[in-house]
């Protein structure tokens, strides 16, 4: 394996063996050290390796070993020749972040956090195996899986308008629930509307530093103290199951179509067959899931704010700012070899970040970029940004977390759950949390800087840091 330095935050491994294209790496001399330590560059070359790949594999700096495909890795397949890999979207699909701004500020917030705190404890389901508040009957279900974020807020949960800070406007096309197996359906009918465990979390935070001031005020953040809050979850075990079901049917189809891969999990199809165009109606599905289920928490998030706070949503400004999907695959224009292209995007641990003028982003966002949101680990902080015009090397994509440094067995030997939690109480930051085992899990030294993972994003011109922001409160699974 042959990697060249391009510049100080820009690395590639160069194309040889089996591999189609070279692998274009985005990170710090420090970062390239611990991406080193695990399985990262080996799996990209795979990657590089599948049938139909275009130009490069992407990988960001929050990059980390995953199944078949780095977490944190971008790579584009021919529209016609290329394929479709589950295993290089994830099994968490649409596991995403959105963001809503107030017009509170620190002092205002301060005196009523614990109370605030527990009501959004109490009020969104979490924790492993948590149950949503609402049950579905199968044909509601399909309503879900067919048209996303937009049957929560027909029936009551959230405003017309978030639709339009969401990518696809909350809903993707494609979706076909008659994809959907029975067994997933039966996983997803009774979470919808909750939190789950692992790495999500929703977070009370307060604007702790402004970068770009004129950005800021056009997503409705005017000063620092301003008080935001940001949900991270996606679509539970139904999209588990998803991707479960499918990767069985790929290993089918690649004996069926003669496909030759380095890894089994990277199992795959032809985009345009059968079975590659059933995976992806199933997958939009499970993506219009997820849009539906943080759409539910963050009208709970809003309740739990006007009981707090006895003064309704519109009057505090609980506006919606954007919601990001991290592991996702869509069909997207992009230049590849010159000219401009329809290519199948797999984006795995990384989030679209598209450039100011995009014609898919809303007009309130089409002259500073769509809105990035990059969390980061309890304790730490997190970043709010922008795509950008220089962005094109990783198809308009950016990282999309802190990124694992350390397994979740190794976290919980390290530091025990009432240790972590009393840490965080210490730096002044509420916790609650269904369980103590996930706080060891996901406590700050397993993870990366989050700083240094946004800096490396900005040097290498993929997207522009707009604000930073602490936690105040945080809710775990």
């Amino acid at each position: 394996m042959s990697v060249k330095k391009i510049n100080d935050v820009t690395w590639e491994i160069e194309k040889s063996g089996k591999m189609l294209v070279p692998v274009r790496i985005h990170a710090s001399k420090n970062m390239m050290e611990k991406i080193k330590g695990d399985r990262t560059f080996g799996q990209a070359m795979n990657c590089a390796s599948l049938p139909g790949v275009q130009k490069h594999i992407a990988i960001l700096p929050d990059a980390h070993e995953g199944y078949g495909a780095p977490i944190g890795a971008v790579g584009a397949f021919d529209l016609n020749k290329g394929i479709i890999s589950p295993g290089f979207c994830g099994y968490d699909i649409s596991c995403g972040v959105r963001m809503l701004r107030t017009n509170l500020y620190e002092k205002d917030i301060k005196p009523k956090l614990n109370e605030l705190i527990d009501k959004i404890f109490t009020n969104v389901p979490s924790g492993l195996g948590s149950k949503g508040k609402i049950r579905l009957n199968q044909s509601q279900l399909d309503d879900v899986l067919n048209s996303g974020a937009g049957w929560a807020i027909e029936n009551g949960y959230g405003w017309k308008k978030d639709l339009e800070c969401m990518e696809d406007r909350g809903r993707m096309d494609l979706a076909d629930s008659s994809k959907v197996s029975e067994k997933a359906k039966q996983r997803g009918i009774p979470q919808l509307g909750s939190l789950g465990s692992g790495n999500h979390y929703l977070e009370i935070q307060k604007v702790d530093k402004i970068f770009l001031p004129e950005e800021a005020k056009a997503m409705g953040i005017e000063k620092e103290g301003q008080i935001t809050a940001m949900i991270h979850c996606g679509s539970r075990g139904l999209g588990h199951q998803v991707a479960t079901d499918y990767i069985r049917v790929m290993e089918g189809a690649m004996r069926k179509y003669k496909i030759e891969i380095p890894d089994r999990e990277l199992a795959c199809a032809p985009s345009n067959s059968k079975e590659g165009e059933s995976y992806f109606g199933a997958a939009c599905c499970a993506v219009n899931f997820a849009l539906a289920n943080r759409q539910m928490i963050l009208h709970w998030v809003r309740e739990s704010f006007e009981k707090t706070f006895n003064e309704s949503s519109k009057n505090l400004d609980l506006g919606l700012i954007y919601d990001v999907s991290h592991n996702i695959i869509k069909l997207e224009e992009h230049e590849i070899d010159g000219k401009t292209s329809k290519v199948w995007i797999h984006r795995k641990g990384s989030t679209r970040g598209f450039p100011p003028g995009h014609k898919a982003l809303p007009s309130l966002y089409k002259k500073i970029g769509q809105p990035v949101i990059i969390g980061g680990s309890m304790g730490t902080c997190s970043y709010l940004l922008v795509g950008a015009q220089t962005g094109k090397d990783t198809f308009f994509s950016t990282a999309h977390g802190a990124g694992r440094v350390m397994s979740r067995h190794a976290a919980r030997q390290k530091q025990r759950g009432e240790d972590v939690k009393r840490g965080l109480e210490n730096k002044g930051i509420m916790i609650r949390s269904a369980g103590l085992k996930t706080l060891s899990e996901e406590a700050d030294f397993a993870y990366k800087d989050v700083s240094e993972v946004v800096e490396t994003c900005e040097k290498a011109g993929v997207s522009r840091i707009v604000c930073r922001l602490k936690p105040l409160g945080v809710v775990k699974g």
